[in-house]
């Protein structure tokens, strides 16, 4: 099963087959919107397949299928508030179709913890985050796909501003003791993370 299909599936037990249809279809709207790149349809399928691959370690997964769904649906290279904007849109369609408040409230945590990455109590949300930086530890050609992808996202900036924010970015995932919170993530991503990130930091700095 898709992410789509779970979705749908997932909301239809809350609410009717049009409901559903009419939530995804905004879904789709924000991340096929003109100017994403990175932040796609493709981007949460590999997320949903990352975070598949560990439901067994997953205490509430369908509160993780409506973070995934809606972690980045709000999206503007511009704004600060990415991450609050999507995590409101989330809550109120939740709300419509009386999910789980408890769920609710979890799911508003999840997306807004995409906005630093640090550590949380609860372990979905560790594997929620861990999951969404899962490209950061993924084979070269698919990092430096990524990262030309969110150059493309930021294209508004010209490099002289671009590059040093960039950098500035990457560098504090470098200062962190670990990228990953989970041990699962870690050991599979942590150090291919490092050398990527060292990198991309390299060709920043030399271009």
């Amino acid at each position: 099963m898709h992410l789509k299909e779970n979705f749908l599936q997932l909301v239809t037990q809350y609410a009717n087959a049009a409901t559903a249809g009419n939530f995804w279809m905004e879904v789709e709207k924000h991340y096929t919107a003109k100017g994403r790149h990175y932040h796609t349809l493709v981007h949460l399928d590999n997320l949903y397949a990352q975070l598949l691959a560990f439901k067994h370690h997953i205490d509430n997964w369908d509160t993780i299928v409506f973070s995934i769904a809606y972690h980045d649906v709000i999206y503007s290279a511009t704004a600060r508030d990415n991450e609050e904007k999507s995590a409101e849109l989330a809550v109120k369609r939740l709300e419509q179709i009386n999910f789980s408040t408890v769920q609710i409230a979890l799911c508003n945590e999840q997306i807004r913890a995409t906005k630093h990455h640090q550590p949380a109590v609860d372990n979905d949300t560790n594997l929620f985050t861990d999951a969404d930086l899962s490209i950061l530890g993924a084979p070269w050609p698919e990092y430096e796909q990524y990262y030309k992808s969110v150059r493309k996202e930021y294209c508004i900036y010209p490099d002289f501003l671009y590059k040093p924010g960039r950098k500035k970015a990457m560098l504090h995932f470098l200062e962190m003791d670990f990228i990953f919170k989970t041990d699962a993530f870690r050991h599979q991503f942590e150090a291919t993370a490092r050398e990527n990130i060292n990198r991309e930091i390299e060709i920043l700095t030399i271009d």
